[in-house]
């Protein structure tokens, strides 16, 4: 008994924005495009890099592709994020024939292949009467995990947030596009003393807003976090700054450099 080998897809990284036009311009109607939104700072991005190219392994190359896989630093090529409303990473976007089809933020394996499977065409689950996906009989009648269950779920996401960057800043909109004056503020401060940083959208997720006031018992943003540990609002952070010339100086670019010497 023989079998036809295919040549599976792969997850292309896209390095300019004349390269993502040259995409657009040639890639075919019908082709559902997958494209990952990451970070290096960002540990759950090498997490959704696996996830996802385990994903593509499973879409075999033809012609025209049903899928084509990319990847893109959502930093360097920020003119592609802000096109996308990318507001934290990881964050993946569908696409098809130029329409954005749905969006995932966060690293959660599950929603990324439901929500590939669902448009690409390969879900093999019965279809309710207006389109979508019929629920399961036997998982309908589980019940929903009770409220510790959700909340230490929740305070271990946190937990990881927090952590993944050396300096993180939750704030109110994005570095390019803050929403309130005190994270204006904040992004100024940061910038001006070169820091690398990595940003959370806080109006994107309002899980993550409200329970990381709890988690970190601070009520209010932004707030910034250092080492794992909550540094506090932009008045906390001047008086830090007051009281110690050098309160950046360990997270900085030109910090970053001599230690990747």
């Amino acid at each position: 008994m023989s079998c036809l080998s295919q040549t599976m897809s792969t997850i292309t990284e896209v390095t300019s924005m004349a390269q993502w036009e040259q995409v657009l311009g040639s890639v075919a109607p019908t082709t559902l495009l997958v494209v990952s939104f990451h970070a290096p700072w960002a540990a759950p991005c090498a997490q959704m890099a696996t996830v996802l190219s385990t994903l593509a392994s499973e879409y075999p190359v033809a012609s025209p592709p049903s899928t084509q896989w990319f990847s893109i630093n959502a930093e360097e090529l920020s003119d592609i994020s802000e096109a996308y409303d990318v507001t934290a990473v990881p964050f993946l976007v569908l696409v098809r024939g130029g329409e954005v089809l749905e969006t995932v933020s966060g690293s959660n394996a599950v929603k990324v292949r439901n929500a590939i499977e669902t448009h690409a065409g390969k879900s093999t689950e019965p279809m309710g009467a207006n389109g979508t996906a019929a629920p399961d009989a036997a998982a309908a009648e589980q019940p929903e995990a009770d409220p510790e269950t959700k909340k230490a779920d929740l305070f271990k996401r946190l937990e990881d947030l927090v952590k993944a960057a050396p300096v993180m800043l939750f704030m109110k909109g994005t570095p390019s596009s803050p929403q309130c004056g005190f994270s204006r503020q904040l992004v100024g401060i940061l910038r001006e003393n070169s820091v690398k940083y990595g940003f959370f959208n806080i109006l994107a997720d309002d899980e993550v807003r409200q329970g990381l006031k709890e988690y970190a018992e601070w009520p209010t943003y932004p707030q910034l976090w250092m080492d794992g540990e909550l540094v506090g609002g932009l008045d906390i952070v001047k008086e830090e700054m007051e009281s110690n010339g050098e309160f950046f100086k360990a997270y900085t670019a030109a910090a970053a450099d001599v230690a990747a010497a």
